[in-house]
């Protein structure tokens, strides 16, 4: 975010205009839009738009260069933001998600009554001998989503922007990874697609509220020093797809994918390479720290070199590698698979000859 400045004599800091805000946000190839003065709700649509209802894709203000349809219009058009924001300096700034490779994770503190422990983490049962006493709101589902995968809660990340509601809520912002997948947005009390109770997600089909807006409640204010978001990590990424946010996955609440049965090898080449590929799947009980690229390469290269002397087939060797890789890192598919070819073209070049064959 920009600074904020401090007026000589004073220690009260200058707030950060809306229109530098904007410009920021597109400088990072945010497309932004304005939110109603003093609320956190898109700047309304003209009047045209109020009594002909229609679709956002065929509305005839944007080529207009005005704002209606509140994220549908988002821009990084430097003239569009000075006209925008030069009639109404007030206005507030949202950032479409989707459009930006944004993910961000609103973690709600509201007054609610905390549903049974069946809908606390959709997908996943949590004991009876859990005690849940004390748990109220999204932060507390955060961490226990969390702390069942071994990592830290995103709310306690320091490496990503963070911004405080005013109502006590938390936004966390994620980038996603180049060539990663784009995920629909959700809210944590849905039945359908959700990631935690009390926690939305806000990506493909939504917008975040910057830091530095004011509404009548209060002002979005990050916290921490980070003032960028960190790349999405690979765990939430992997909750995010087993809980069906990938836009065009339509299954919801999707269980940990069991591997593929493996086509079958010979003996000996089997024998050599099932323990390389068990360690590659076994990545899958942590999202970091498991050297997951070494364990790929080194299986991958040890199938180049049984393609070589006619052990394996190049196809088998691809299913089998392939197989393994998705089951451990199901959103890093591009990685895997470069890893892989690397690996087996490296690997041809060292032939491997098993015992007592040719």
């Amino acid at each position: 975010m920009p600074r904020h400045s401090e007026t000589s004599g004073s220690r009260q800091p200058v707030t950060t205009s809306p229109y530098a805000v904007a410009r920021w946000c597109a400088g990072n190839g945010w497309p932004v839009h304005p939110l109603a003065v003093g609320r956190k709700t898109p700047a309304g649509n003209c009047q045209l738009c109020r009594d002909e209802p229609h679709r956002p894709a065929q509305c005839p203000c944007h080529a207009a260069g005005r704002w209606c349809h509140g994220f549908h219009a988002a821009t990084t058009d430097p003239a569009l933001l000075e006209a925008w924001w030069g009639l109404h300096p007030n206005q507030g700034v949202g950032v479409s998600c989707g459009p930006a490779g944004l993910v961000v994770l609103d973690i709600d503190a509201h007054s609610a009554e905390v549903p049974d422990r069946s809908r606390l983490l959709p997908g996943i049962p949590i004991h009876d001998s859990v005690n849940l006493a004390g748990l109220a709101s999204g932060f507390d589902t955060l961490a226990l989503l969390a702390a069942l995968r071994g990592q830290q809660s995103p709310a306690d990340d320091g490496e990503t922007l963070r911004v405080r509601t005013p109502s006590g809520g938390l936004h966390v912002w994620y980038r996603i990874p180049l060539g990663g997948p784009r995920y629909r947005s959700s809210v944590g009390s849905s039945p359908k697609v959700a990631l935690a109770w009390q926690v939305d997600v806000r990506s493909t089909g939504g917008y975040i509220v910057t830091p530095a807006t004011r509404t009548s409640a209060g002002t979005y204010t990050a916290v921490g020093s980070a003032r960028l978001p960190a790349e999405l990590p690979d765990w939430l990424a992997t909750e995010l797809g087993r809980t069906g946010h990938p836009v065009g996955q339509e299954t919801v609440l999707l269980p940990p994918q069991r591997p593929r049965p493996r086509r079958s090898t010979g003996h000996g080449a089997s024998q050599l390479l099932a323990p390389l590929l068990a360690q590659v799947e076994a990545c899958a009980a942590a999202a970091e720290g498991t050297a997951f690229t070494e364990k790929l390469n080194r299986a991958a290269y040890t199938a180049g070199g049984l393609i070589a002397t006619g052990h394996l087939t190049e196809t088998e060797a691809r299913d089998l590698l392939t197989t393994a890789a998705d089951a451990a890192r199901p959103h890093r598919g591009r990685h895997s698979r470069s890893v892989i070819a690397s690996a087996l073209s490296a690997g041809a070049s060292r032939p491997l000859h098993l015992k007592g064959r040719p």
